[in-house]
């Protein structure tokens, strides 16, 4: 049964000692919703994903993701699994996808009546996810996204590469809750295009703070417009919200 709703938040407040930053906000998030967080400076944008991320735990009111649903960050300063290169880094999106492959592989050098309907399940999954091509996808995003080459020491990356390796991760892994803080920072403009295309056929829910308005534009069907600790929501992109701002 599909889920109607993929977040869920009640009386959400988040309060600093000088000022309240979101005040009192009731919300459900549906599973396939585009949404595009806006709102000036210091309005609490960054803190609602970390908030969403479950990173920040120090609010009132209640916040959850549904039962079963697994929640994706790509926060300002990502972090990277320091001891692995960057293309084990980014492998670690497709941890489950790569262990479905090896199971597969394993059963089938070691044919078995016993194992032969474990064979049949694991090449529906496999057949079902698209997976016989999986290291050709990886390469595909590590390359629309500039990725550093894959035995690059991640140490020794920028802070644009970091983020750079840190989404494709998050991009391949997939979660039914994206939540991305200004995911266009450090691209060029044909990344922009491939990740905008991308997230316009992103199978989840996707939240996005970011200034790039033609981005918005793009890739969003709702605005979540935080307004002195309220959570406002308008369907449609960013045009329209200018539209329907200018009519209120």
């Amino acid at each position: 049964m599909a889920r109607q709703f993929v977040y869920f938040m009640q009386g959400l407040t988040k309060s600093y000692p000088t000022r309240k930053v979101l005040d009192n906000i009731h919300l459900s998030f549906y599973p396939d919703a585009k949404i595009g967080v806006l709102g000036v400076n210091g309005s609490g944008k960054s803190t609602l994903l970390r908030i969403m991320a479950g990173l920040d735990k120090e609010y009132s009111g209640e916040a959850w993701v549904a039962e079963g649903a697994r929640v994706g960050y790509l926060e300002q300063e990502p972090q990277l699994e320091p001891k692995l290169s960057v293309r084990d880094n980014v492998m670690l999106g497709v941890a489950k996808q790569r262990a479905i492959l090896e199971r597969y592989n394993e059963l089938a050098s070691n044919y078995s009546d016993e194992t032969a309907d474990e064979m049949t399940r694991l090449q529906d999954e496999i057949e079902a996810q698209g997976l016989w091509d999986l290291d050709s996808k990886v390469d595909q995003a590590m390359d629309a996204l500039r990725c550093p080459p894959d035995d690059a020491d991640v140490t020794k990356l920028s802070g644009g590469e970091r983020r750079r390796v840190a989404l494709c991760r998050l991009l391949l892994d997939q979660p039914e809750l994206l939540l991305l803080d200004e995911p266009t920072n450090h691209l060029d403009a044909e990344s922009v295009a491939w990740l905008e295309g991308h997230l316009e056929k992103y199978p989840g829910a996707i939240l996005i703070v970011t200034h790039d308005r033609y981005f918005l534009d793009h890739v969003t069907g709702w605005i979540l417009e935080l307004d002195r600790g309220r959570g406002i929501p308008y369907q449609g992109n960013y045009s329209s919200w200018l539209e329907q701002k200018q009519k209120r």
